[in-house]
């Protein structure tokens, strides 16, 4: 397996035994058919992040073949590359993730991911796998802008993954720890408002790795009142439309979440 698909793995194993021990939304007695249900559609969803990859890679080599990209226009070091594409591709990605709330037709395949009544680490992996088509697509052409090189998009996403499923997680966190993470990253606190089924609470914290972003874009919300919170969005957070199959569906019906 890939570094990121190990770190999808670990972190998933110990996020989730976590979530039973140190749990901030108690009372989940049917977590375990909520995770089976979530990593369902991820199986399918994982399909099309595998077969991408080499297209992704490809891009990356074919920039570096011919000196494209924007890190490769400046006389910087290994590291100081990784860190300016990291940072640059951070910002595209909460770019890309507000385009996926703001575009009415991509919003018709990310909301699935909103659709979740429930926050958990299992959620981080709940996407329509044309969502992951476009984001796959798209990213093509900003690897090749970055001129970023595979280990450093590599890197970039074994990072991605374990930070989208810790911001996901319901693991307890003390706030004066989670106030300090979310000066520099996206917490869990910050991302369960972003769950919220209120709209302009969705509409904001849209942050993969730095919540920076959110800061500087004014697009940042924080509530005290975390555990009154409610998830998803009316009605298709019930459990009928919570199959895999019906969210393979539910972004070509006629009727859909607002």
């Amino acid at each position: 397996m890939t570094s990121d698909a190990w770190a999808t793995l670990i972190a998933l194993v110990v996020l989730f035994g976590l979530e039973g021990y140190w749990p901030f939304y108690g009372g989940r007695a049917q977590r375990f058919r909520h995770g089976w249900r979530n990593l369902g559609l991820a199986l399918i969803s994982g399909v099309v992040t595998a077969a991408s990859a080499p297209l992704l890679f490809a891009a990356s080599e074919f920039a570096a073949e011919r000196g494209w990209g924007l890190a490769r226009q400046f006389d910087l070091g290994p590291l100081a590359s990784a860190l300016l594409v990291f940072i640059l591709f951070d910002l595209w990605m909460y770019l890309w993730h507000r385009a996926n709330h703001e575009v009415p037709l991509l919003w018709r395949f990310h909301r699935v991911h909103h659709t979740d009544p429930e926050l958990d680490c299992t959620t981080a992996l709940r996407f329509h796998p044309i969502e992951i088509l476009l984001s796959s697509g798209v990213n093509v052409l900003v690897i090749v802008a970055l001129g970023m090189a595979v280990s450093e998009f590599v890197l970039y996403k074994t990072v991605m993954v374990v930070a989208i499923l810790f911001h996901h997680s319901n693991v307890a966190i003390p706030e004066r720890f989670d106030r300090g993470l979310r000066s520099l990253v996206v917490s869990p606190a910050v991302h369960r408002v972003h769950h919220s089924e209120v709209r302009r609470e969705t509409d904001s914290n849209y942050g993969t790795v730095f919540s920076l972003w959110d800061r500087a874009f004014g697009s940042l919300q924080l509530r005290g009142d975390a555990r009154a919170i409610r998830f998803g969005i009316g009605r298709f957070g019930e459990s009928e439309w919570q199959r895999p199959t019906r969210l393979l569906l539910l972004p070509f019906r006629r009727e859909v979440p607002a």
